[in-house]
């Protein structure tokens, strides 16, 4: 089971911009995206520095990964934070791309 925040965060899929997102602190974080056919390309996660190590990138990662899953895409993890997200939940059986 992912590591998730100890408070519980709200975390909203917009769809216009391509990423996942959520304020905390009132600073934005967000995992982004591009969609191509079949394919949801990861590309970048930010959490700025202050808020690091609340487990709020693996939220964003998580819920971005459970929506992919549950589209029937598949993932290419071009950012290395999801690289890395994905080594450590091999649970998550999800379908990579070239």
């Amino acid at each position: 089971m992912p590591t998730l925040p100890a408070t519980p965060i709200s975390i909203i899929h917009n769809e216009l911009a391509s990423r996942f997102e959520t304020t905390v602190d009132g600073q934005l974080c967000v995992a982004a995206y591009r969609r191509s056919p079949g394919v949801v390309d990861l590309n970048h996660t930010g959490v700025p520095s202050a808020l690091g190590g609340r487990g709020i990138a693996a939220a964003l990662v998580h819920e971005a990964l459970t929506w992919v899953a549950a589209e029937g895409l598949a993932v290419r993890p071009s950012c290395s934070y999801v690289r890395v997200y994905l080594r450590r939940h091999p649970e998550l059986s999800l379908r990579q791309a070239d």
